[in-house]
Formats: C-alpha cells, structure tokens, sequence
C-alpha cells in the first residue's frame, strides 16, 4: 500500500513525464500537452537549461558585445571619427543576464499556457514507469508510462585541471567576468573555446588558444578549420595547434600553464585567467539508469532512431543521448520522440549528419553535412564547388570579405552531401542547406533557384556553380 489518497495517486500520474527542462525538455512537454497529455516536467535548477541561462543565449549576448566594440574599432575606414571610448563589462554581463531572464521566464509562460506542471527537484528513477523526486528534503513519486530524460550535459574537465571558479573558469565563470581579464589563455578550440577567444580578443584581452588535436575547430571541414586559425591569428590571437598540457597552477597572482607543442618543446604561459572549454560531459550520473538496464557509452545514453533507451517507456534525447551536443538537436529528437510516442504518422528519425553547426565567432562558421574528407572516405565521386566572399558584392560593402562558401555533391546523382560557410552572417545561411537536404534538392537543382543581389547568400549560388564548372563571379580554376 502506498499510504496514499485516490486523489493523491490521481494527481501523481501523468502520461508523460520529462526530466530536465532546457531546449530538449521543455520542447518534450509543450509537444505532449499538445497532443493533449497530461505532463509534468521535473527540473532541479532553471528552466530553459545549460542553452538559455549559461550558454548559448547568455554567449550570443555577448559576443553582440564583441561586434560592437568591433565596430567601434573599424569605424574610421567608414570616415567615422570616434572619440576616447571608455567600456565596462559588468555592463555587457548584465544585457546577457537581462536577455536570459526574458527567454526563461517566456519559457514558463509557454510551460503555463499548456498546462504543464512544473516540479522543481531533484529526479531519480527507481524502476520503470517511477520518477522519485526530491522536494525540499521531502519526497514525490511519480508514475507514467512514458519518462522522457533530457537533463543535458556539463562542461568536461581534463585529468590534472580542475576549474577554480577563479582562477580557472569553465564557460560559465567565463560569461560572468566581474572584471575584464589583461590576459587568457583557452584550452579547447571547439565551438566554445573558438568563441570566447574571439569575444575576448575584440574585448581588448590578450588570448591564447591551445588545441591538442592538429587544427581548430576540429569538427570542421580542414579548410575552414586552417582559415580560421588564419584569421585569428591576424587578430593577434596565439593559436598553439597539437599541443598537450602538462600542467595548470592557478596562484593569487594569475595562472601558469606549461604544454609541450607540436615540435616537442615544452612552452611555458602566465596568464591572469584560465577557461577549460574541452567540450560536455552528460548528466547521466544518479539517475539509476544502470540498473534499470539503459546501456551507456561513456556516461551517454544509448538510444535508438525513435530516442528509445531499449528499458520499456524509457526515452533519453539531447546531449544526454550523444552529439551533436546541439540545443536544436534536442529540440528535434524532442518532438520526433513524443511524435512517435503517440503514434503520430508524419514522423521520421534525425539524420545526425545533417544537423547544422554553427560557431559565431568572427569570423563565423557555418556547416552542415560530411566535410570533404569525410565524404571522400565514402568512395564516391565527388564535385566539390567554392566561392570566397572576396568576389560578392554585398560582402565587401560590409568590409568583410573574408571567407568562403564550399559545397560537397555526389558527381554520379548530384545530392548535397556537405557545405561549409565561413564569413559574415553565415549562420543566418546555412539553413538553406539543411532545406535542400530534406527536399533532396541535387546541384542542378540548386543551380535554378533565383537568389536576391546583393546578398552574402549569392555565395551559395557562386559554389553551387563552381561545382558544376560554371561559376560566374570568379576566375576558373585551372582544373
């Protein structure tokens, strides 16, 4: 016996119950009151998750702020004559904070206005069809036959380098500086770690960035990931590319990092900060999932094309489920997998390929689909087209014309196997891709669509082209 009213055990049963409510699991629980199900989502910190209160809401904010005083520095070859500028940036720290509580508390408002019930606590669940949560030193069960886990994932350290919160910051000490740091060094070039470097750098911060593997932004395509290291090394960024750090001593006066770099010397750098930005580690721990039987691979949980955990009921979606660690990522398996769950007809698995990637950086880094290499390895044919930014109009009337536009067919069907965009507002862009992807438009296809002068998306086109050997605004290149 539970001890319980009929009342009680009515008001505890759901048909749906989420855990964690960032960009996976708040979607999870609108998606089900939509289809009509009674749903409870259970969050033990802020509603909207890592993505809207420590990531990538709070960043973008930021690196606004990186763009401005961009601007500022730039404005003289526009013929603007700009006085002494004076910045602090507890200012910025706080549009970013203003611009996460706009977003969370529209997100409880959304949660409300469907009927969601919102359990704030911390969530374990104890056998199938059970969530145990732990609410101001008391205890709730709920029951349903249907647990969606979505509780993300956390900034991963690396053996020997523990973050301070001081000293040392993970990406979450790193957007709320209470001072603007002389000098920082960043281990990790991933998206994280490539755009704090380039918010800081435009801030007026010495930055190092140090990456073990042999080029930045390593999930890249090697083109892109070889034009950015250029660019931000013309912006006075250090970028130490196959290093590996041997050690972090933080002291009251700053931090003493020491790497080995490629060449085998061992190279020695004090800086007032640290950030650790070496990618997510999941959520996964205390959640009993072990032995409820889920199968883990590296604390992710393993799921199948419908985020099936194979534990009965059990779903898992997010960065919980494995990468792309992405908050759209989480938002689609959200809806596909409470789609499928009621039983929904027009419904089909993610194709994680082709979940677009965007770092907003300057320059900024857009892709989607296999890099070059990647698609190489397949055996096929390819026709591989590129168009850099220096011959689009609209490109340098923005005084930037740097970057480029590369696009990856099959040479045999002509389907879009790949694209990668790098330059101004690119991240604005590359959907376009991920559309033709899933009406499987092939280049010649592309080749048809009327795109708007002058715009940077002409680019697309020019590439586009150039891969069918028929480029407008550019010189051929001698084959």
């Amino acid at each position: 016996m539970s001890g319980k009213t009929p009342l009680q055990q009515q008001a505890d049963r759901f048909d749906v119950i989420v855990v964690g409510a960032g960009p996976g699991g708040y979607v999870a629980a609108i998606r089900a009151a939509q289809h009509g199900l009674r749903v409870a989502v259970v969050e033990r910190g802020e509603l909207g998750g890592v993505c809207s209160n420590v990531g990538c809401i709070p960043t973008k904010a930021m690196l606004h702020g990186a763009d401005v005083a961009h601007e500022i520095a730039t404005a003289g070859a526009l013929g603007f004559s700009v006085g002494e500028v004076s910045f602090d940036i507890s200012g910025l720290v706080d549009h970013s904070r203003q611009v996460v509580d706009q977003l969370t508390t529209g997100i409880r408002g959304l949660l409300d206005a469907n009927g969601v019930e919102i359990i704030v606590g911390n969530a374990t669940v104890p056998q199938k069809g059970r969530v145990k949560v732990e609410v101001a030193k008391s205890f709730r069960e709920l029951h349903s036959d249907h647990i969606i886990l979505a509780t993300g994932a956390r900034p991963r350290s690396i053996p020997g380098v523990e973050p301070d919160g001081d000293r040392v910051w993970t990406s979450t000490e790193a957007l709320r500086p209470t001072s603007l740091p002389e000098s920082l060094l960043i281990i990790g070039s991933g998206a994280i770690g490539a755009e704090f470097a380039s918010l800081y750098r435009d801030l007026g911060t010495s930055v190092t960035l140090v990456e073990a593997l042999p080029g930045i932004l390593p999930a890249e395509d090697a083109e892109v990931s070889a034009f950015v290291a250029g660019q931000f090394r013309a912006r006075g960024i250090d970028v130490q590319k196959s290093v590996s750090v041997t050690s972090v001593v933080p002291d009251e006066s700053g931090v003493t990092t020491t790497f080995t770099t490629s060449d085998g010397a061992s190279r020695t750098v004090v800086t007032e900060r640290v950030l650790v930005a070496t990618g997510v580690a999941p959520n996964s721990e205390g959640l009993g999932l072990e032995a409820l039987g889920a199968r883990l691979n590296r604390g992710f949980v393993e799921t199948d094309q419908w985020c099936r955990t194979g534990v009965a009921g059990l779903y898992a979606i997010g960065d919980l489920a494995g990468g792309p660690c992405l908050a759209h990522k989480a938002s689609h398996e959200a809806v596909l997998c409470v789609d499928h769950i009621v039983g929904e007809a027009r419904v089909s698995p993610l194709d994680r390929d082709f979940v677009p990637g965007c770092t907003y950086s300057r320059p900024q880094v857009a892709s989607i689909g296999l890099t070059e290499a990647q698609a190489r390895a397949t055996g096929r044919e390819l026709r591989v087209g590129k168009f850099n930014l220096a011959g689009n109009g609209k490109a340098l009337a923005l005084g930037s014309p740097e970057g480029f536009v590369k696009t990856i067919f099959d040479g045999a069907t002509g389907e879009l196997l790949g694209a990668h965009l790098v330059g101004p507002d690119v991240t604005e862009m590359v959907q376009g891709f991920g559309v033709a992807h899933s009406l499987h438009a092939t280049a010649e296809d592309l080749a048809e669509v009327v795109f708007p002068h002058p715009t940077v998306s002409e680019a697309i086109h020019e590439s586009v082209l150039d891969s069918l050997d028929r480029v407008i605004h550019w010189p051929p290149a001698r084959k």
